[in-house]
């Protein structure tokens, strides 16, 4: 576990001017420690300090060919997302393949959500996170480079997007905590777009099969077990879905996106309230009524994304008749009857899977989609039962992961003072956050 400084999206603040913005960067600029990618391992940044590089935008200009239309990797209401090509660190003449999001500065993701997925992606370390190489404040330019995941995301490969119109991208919702859920707006649709990198797919791609979306699903689980059960504070993700599962050459997944992820209850609280953010399709209910957001949040957004990969579907789907456009109604009636459990596969797979293995993810995905949020599995469950789930027969299971003790288990005196100089240590590192935040101009309360 680690302590690091990072605080999540608030009510919509005021631009500051360009002057005040850039200060704050020079801030966070002066704050961290230039890392090289490759020489991170998979621990948390202990010291608060940002383990990312930092890029002049002609840099990143030249990377991309000044942006050039045939390095466009995808589009969506963030911006748009380019291949490009950069330097390693300390390895002259060694190049890596890049993907490099421009963020729009009319577009959905504005300052916090920038400063939020430094932070967050420059300090948390997993293999089933993205990795953020380094990022661009260079004036008003705000651009984040990060690995490039040659098969792009999950909804590339999962979800037909050429019968697709109204709903091609993410949906995201907002309203204030006091508002009647049934006035909770759409707040854009993106027609031919995604919130992902796209990668060079073929049109007629072979659909996945039974395994790999199974190793996809315990891929993105072990991803938000790590986020909380593995940090302190817990980090609540809040905007899984399909398009932010990346997938690299052997489908190995990573969250993307962390612009919306909030720091979670810590001692006795059950919640953190916020303003609703998120997905719509995705969404957990109650968080979509109250406003309050808690781990299982996340853990009904995984439900969503498993039973997506179980039926091929989309969670919202306009082109269907109207009966199956919501994926979890058109399903609920299955749930009731494990006897038609096998009616929910995608029928793109051809009945290639294993009865019994589907019967088990169906059950999964059932009880993430729970509608009281005190009866969904933690994620640590999901990552074990879906790890008997994930691998062929005819090769070897993926061991289940040891259970992880509180950090103050087992301790020694000496280690509990050197725990409590920690958690110190992680106050003033979420301070200093908190600070860079303010003096952006933006709003990080909420």
């Amino acid at each position: 576990m680690s302590c690091f400084p990072c605080f999540s999206s608030g009510e919509e603040a005021k631009r500051s001017s360009h002057h005040r913005d850039y200060g704050s960067y020079k801030q966070l600029e002066r704050s961290k420690t230039r890392k090289s990618p490759e020489k991170r391992d998979d621990k948390d940044t202990g010291n608060g300090n940002i383990a990312a590089q930092t890029f002049t935008f002609r840099e990143l200009a030249s990377a991309t060919k000044n942006f050039r239309p045939e390095c466009l990797l995808g589009e969506g209401g963030f911006g748009r997302v380019y291949k490009g090509r950069i330097e390693k660190t300390g390895q002259p003449n060694t190049w890596q393949i890049v993907a490099v999001k421009q963020l729009d500065r009319n577009g959905l993701q504005g300052n916090r959500e920038f400063i939020v997925e430094v932070l967050m992606l420059s300090l948390l370390h997993h293999e089933n996170l993205v990795n953020l190489i380094g990022y661009c404040a260079d004036g008003d330019q705000r651009l984040l480079v990060y690995e490039f995941m040659p098969l792009g995301s999950l909804e590339d490969h999962l979800l037909d997007k050429r019968t697709h119109k109204s709903f091609d991208g993410a949906l995201a919702l907002q309203s204030s905590c006091e508002m009647d859920i049934a006035i909770l707006a759409l707040r854009t649709v993106f027609t031919n777009a995604h919130n992902t990198f796209f990668a060079d797919i073929a049109a007629h791609q072979k659909p996945l099969d039974w395994y790999t979306r199974m190793k996809i699903a315990s891929g993105a689980a072990k991803g938000l077990e790590y986020l909380h059960d593995k940090v302190y504070p817990p980090v609540i993700y809040r905007d899984l879905k399909s398009s932010n599962i990346l997938l690299d050459e052997h489908f190995n997944a990573k969250l993307s996106d962390f612009g919306l992820a909030k720091l979670g209850p810590v001692g006795d609280k059950v919640h953190v309230s916020s303003r609703v953010m998120g997905t719509y399709g995705y969404c957990a209910p109650e968080y979509a009524r109250t406003g309050h957001l808690t781990l299982k949040s996340d853990v009904y957004s995984f439900g969503v994304v498993l039973l997506e990969l179980i039926t091929g579907r989309r969670a919202i789907d306009t082109t269907r008749p109207v009966k199956e456009q919501n994926l979890l109604a058109w399903a609920e009636p299955y749930f009731r009857n494990p006897n038609r459990f096998p009616e929910l596969a995608d029928p793109a797979l051809k009945g290639q899977f294993p009865t019994k293995g589907l019967n088990q993810a169906v059950a999964v995905a059932a009880m993430c989609l729970q509608e009281e949020a005190e009866v969904r599995p933690l994620m640590t469950d999901v990552v074990i039962a879906l790890s008997f789930l994930s691998t062929d027969p005819l090769g070897s299971p993926i061991p289940p992961p040891a259970p992880t003790p509180s950090p103050e288990e087992e301790m020694s005196g000496n280690e509990k003072n050197q725990y409590k100089e920690y958690a110190d240590e992680r106050q003033r590192a979420v301070a200093e956050a908190m600070e860079w935040g303010s003096n952006s101009g933006v709003n990080i309360s909420s």
